[in-house]
């Protein structure tokens, strides 16, 4: 995988303790042209699939491929409208494989997309894998979960501490794959990235037995690689309940 400069990149998927294969995929893109870099940037995909077995899989596969395919085939600048064209057509995508296929249907995944042009950030987003950013030794999430709890914790009627315990927290409200149509969801505006920001993609394998604390602690002690390493090892300590998956992806000087 080539990164240019003023970036270091590295994810890590595992299947965790209790599931019998991984139904997550994750993907880390630049286009090979410095022409085409320079107007599409670098993409990070991570995608949580569901619909048993074989479903999950390919789900989440056709997701994470969809997604690059057609972000570098949109023309235009607008890396936002790019990414939610492409969330769009892997929607499509999936669910005409499930009617191709009646055995898949059901399948689904979540998807969490970023775009760094330059140093402006651009998100799409839907499910409950999430997108967080560390700053100077603090962490903020950049996306929404798209589930029962995460609507209760909107509403005011579940408090966000208690949200990540919830036994219900994993009931997903949108998905790609699922109904007929879907709502993108995203950072409205780019955030610009500083040297040092880390950003870490990952799925809720993660994120449900790792504390935001523990993530940024983490994130802000090690390299991309090790971190990941070691967030995997802390999830897989804690039961590894589901699949395991993340991105790093930190800001360096030019």
């Amino acid at each position: 995988m080539k990164v240019r400069p003023g970036l270091e990149v590295a994810g890590l998927s595992d299947i965790g303790c209790q599931r019998e294969n991984n139904e997550d995929s994750f993907l880390y893109w630049e286009p090979a042209g410095d022409r085409d870099f320079q107007r599409k940037g670098r993409l990070a995909v991570v995608a949580d699939g569901m619909g048993g077995y074989e479903g999950g899989q390919e789900a989440s596969r056709l997701a994470v491929e969809t997604v690059r395919e057609v972000y570098d085939k949109v023309v235009g600048d607008d890396a936002r409208t790019a990414l939610v064209e492409a969330f769009l057509a892997a929607h499509d995508r999936i669910l005409s494989h499930a009617m191709e296929n009646p055995e898949l249907m059901g399948m689904g995944t979540t998807c969490t997309a970023l775009v760094i042009r330059g140093r402006q950030l651009y998100v799409a987003h839907v499910g409950d894998s999430r997108l967080y950013l560390v700053r100077e030794s603090k962490i903020s999430r950049l996306t929404r979960d798209h589930s029962y709890v995460g609507r209760l914790v909107e509403s005011g009627i579940v408090r966000a501490e208690d949200a990540e315990k919830h036994p219900q927290r994993h009931i997903l409200t949108a998905a790609l794959g699922a109904g007929t149509e879907i709502a993108v969801d995203g950072v409205e505006h780019s955030v610009e990235l500083q040297d040092h920001d880390d950003l870490l993609l990952c799925t809720d394998g993660l994120w449900g037995v790792v504390s935001d604390d523990e993530l940024q602690k983490t994130a802000t002690n090690y390299a991309p690689s090790e971190c990941c390493k070691e967030l995997v090892k802390l999830a897989r300590q804690r039961g590894g309940p589901d699949n395991i998956t993340l991105q790093v992806l930190r800001v360096t000087e030019h």
